[in-house]
């Protein structure tokens, strides 16, 4: 494909499969554990260390990495100080994440298209640097996931039983929000801040709704997020759209079919068993 001569396509297309991987893969854990929000959360976060780097003449992509793992440790004991109210935690970084964003980019002078890139997500902004960056999420990403597999499903399912059985949820839940402070901030130059919560959420809806086992969700919510990301990336370059836009509009595509394709299944089931149903009683008759 001619896209694919171009050096920033190819880092395009090598980060964008190693976080459709990851964000999904993490997307299925934080539904089963009713956090999906807070993925949107730690991309508001990351954004103010963005806009904090830039202001201080740092890499902003190193700042939003790591403003994204601070929140995303405070997020967690806020959680623990409000336990009746879990959402109440994400709100709260949310707010001042987003506020302190807000303020340091009214601070920056003539820099407006380097943050949209951020923003919105670009191609171009993908250099060698974020992709090793990606490569080390990844890497870290999947030694994680693969020794707390268990210890994480148990946890999702059932926090109090999970500590009756002598796990350290406080640990591995400290552990799990720092790896989705990672992933999220590594997805912002593909995705963008804004619409980084797609990559996460929607492969992982579309996965819950049609899997039959847990291991299923996981292999289908990495199929369509790079299903997602690759076609989305295809359709950016040919028609010069926002690659975070078009990718997250894919992805909508893609859980909409799913769910058509999960009820057109079910009625024909209840189709076939209602005729089974009226075959027997005649028979019997």
């Amino acid at each position: 494909m001619e896209m694919l001569h171009y050096d920033f396509m190819q880092r395009a297309f090598w980060a964008g499969g190693i976080i459709a991987i990851l964000a999904s893969t993490l997307g299925v854990y934080l539904m089963l554990r009713r956090q999906a929000l807070i993925a949107d959360m730690l991309s508001h976060v990351s954004l103010a260390g963005v806009a904090a780097g830039t202001y201080l003449h740092i890499n902003p992509s190193i700042a939003g990495f790591i403003v994204a793992m601070l929140g995303a440790i405070a997020v967690e004991y806020v959680r623990r100080s409000y336990k009746s109210f879990s959402e109440v935690s994400v709100a709260i970084i949310m707010v001042s994440g987003l506020a302190s964003a807000v303020v340091l980019m009214s601070l920056i002078k003539g820099t407006s298209k380097s943050l949209s890139s951020y923003l919105f997500g670009s191609v171009v902004a993908v250099n060698t640097a974020d992709l090793w960056q990606m490569i080390g999420v990844a890497v870290v990403g999947a030694i994680f996931f693969f020794f707390f597999r268990r210890p994480l499903y148990q946890i999702s399912f059932d926090e109090e039983t999970a500590k009756t059985d002598g796990l350290p949820v406080k640990w591995i839940s400290l552990l799990f929000s720092i790896m989705t402070g990672m992933i999220v901030s590594s997805a912002m130059p593909i995705v963008g801040v804004l619409l980084v919560s797609a990559l996460v959420v929607l492969p992982a809806a579309f996965a819950v709704r049609i899997a039959v086992s847990f291991s299923a969700a996981i292999g289908i919510a990495c199929a369509a997020g790079l299903v997602g990301v690759f076609s989305g990336l295809t359709a950016s370059y040919h028609l010069n759209t926002p690659p975070g836009g078009t990718i997250a509009i894919i992805l909508l595509i893609i859980l909409g079919v799913g769910v058509l394709a999960q009820k057109t299944t079910l009625r024909a089931r209840n189709r076939v068993r209602n005729t089974e149903s009226k075959r027997k009683f005649y028979t019997y008759q």
